[in-house]
């Protein structure tokens, strides 16, 4: 063997080495090639591995500078809040600008969520902080009127009619008498009494007039004060107290000079009417049951809005002409109607804490 070359003695040792040779060529190209493909695939992974940390160095770079702005920036605001807040009861200037900007739309924010759904929620409505005063009294009364526009507009001519009724009522009974503020919430009806309840000898009588309201009612007797029921029927003309089949009195409302009931919790009404003849029925001294929407009615179909008077103690009535009774009205515990020593009717209610004057 030399430096360069082999001397092969045996020609069966050249053949025995060029087999070997053939069976392990392709062995030895595999692990040639293996090698180089391992060179070059480490020298990219590694250019790419050095890409990647640049590219991440890079980002985090960013990031950690977009962090640093952020938090700069935050305590800017914080000191610029914390300054306006310790500045906020001074005028408006650089100092508390921003501070007052975010509470107004905080206010107004809040406010959107929490406001009243009903005319009635009076309640309702956020604590305006003091720049807000003036603005929170301006947007008060316009979501007033918004909602009192809904409203108008969501109501039926019979709901509307209703409620100018009601206001009528409230003008004559409202801090006047006692148990006025239980009847705002129950509302009037047309009538109490339909047609077919009332007699028809009555109703063939009455009904060429114009029936308008009919009631039951607790008739006393001018004499003695014996209960009787009682249907008053108002038409457009006169007041009539029936007894079934029979009208006991007939009150033309040209006769009739007013209307009397006590400032306390009873349902009494006295309809005092002009006696001019012995033989002529003197003043009625009832009791209603819906002695509010009665007044009311009969308010409307006379047109005498002052034809109510409420009185204080006792109300004085004609029994006949020259005659005259009286009809005290007092408060206690106990709801009573009786006819006293002296001879006057004594109507005793229990006493309304909610009275107002």
């Amino acid at each position: 063997m030399g430096r360069t070359k082999i001397f092969i003695r045996h020609p069966r040792t050249l053949f025995a080495t060029e087999d070997a040779f053939e069976i392990c060529k392709h062995e030895l190209a595999t692990r040639i090639q293996a090698k180089y493909k391992g060179y070059r695939v480490k020298g990219e992974y590694q250019r790419q591995r050095e890409a990647a940390t640049k590219i991440e160095t890079c980002w985090r770079g960013l990031q950690a500078r977009r962090e640093r702005e952020r938090r700069a920036w935050a305590v800017k605001v914080i000191k610029k809040f914390i300054k306006g807040f310790m500045n906020r009861n001074q005028p408006v200037s650089m100092d508390n600008s921003d501070y007052l900007a975010f509470v107004r739309q905080s206010y107004l924010t809040r406010l959107k969520d929490n406001l009243p759904k009903s005319v009635l929620d009076k309640t309702i409505w956020l604590t305006p902080p003091p720049i807000m005063q003036e603005a929170s009294v301006l947007l008060r009364k316009l979501h007033t009127r918004l909602l009192v526009r809904k409203y108008v507009r969501a109501i039926s001519a019979q709901q509307k009619v209703q409620l100018q009724i009601k206001a009528l009522t409230s003008d004559i009974f409202k801090g006047r008498k006692e148990n006025y503020p239980q009847s705002v919430c129950q509302p009037f009806a047309d009538t109490r009494i339909s047609e077919q309840d009332i007699n028809i000898k009555v109703l063939q009588l009455i009904c060429p007039e114009g029936i308008k309201y009919s009631v039951p009612v607790i008739k006393y007797d001018r004499n003695g004060f014996r209960p009787r029921f009682r249907q008053l029927i108002f038409t457009q003309a006169a007041a009539y107290v029936v007894e079934e089949a029979k009208i006991k009195q007939r009150v033309n409302y040209s006769s009739l000079k007013g209307v009397s009931v006590s400032d306390l919790s009873d349902n009494f009404l006295i309809l005092h009417v002009t006696c001019d003849d012995t033989k002529q029925k003197g003043d009625l001294v009832l009791q209603c049951s819906y002695l509010f929407e009665a007044l009311t009615k009969i308010c409307v179909v006379t047109k005498n809005h002052k034809l109510i008077k409420i009185v204080q103690g006792s109300v004085r009535f004609d029994i006949q002409p020259g005659k005259e009774g009286f009809v005290d009205f007092k408060s206690s515990s106990e709801s009573m109607v009786y006819r006293a020593k002296n001879g006057h009717l004594m109507v005793v209610s229990p006493h309304n804490p909610m009275h107002t004057t």
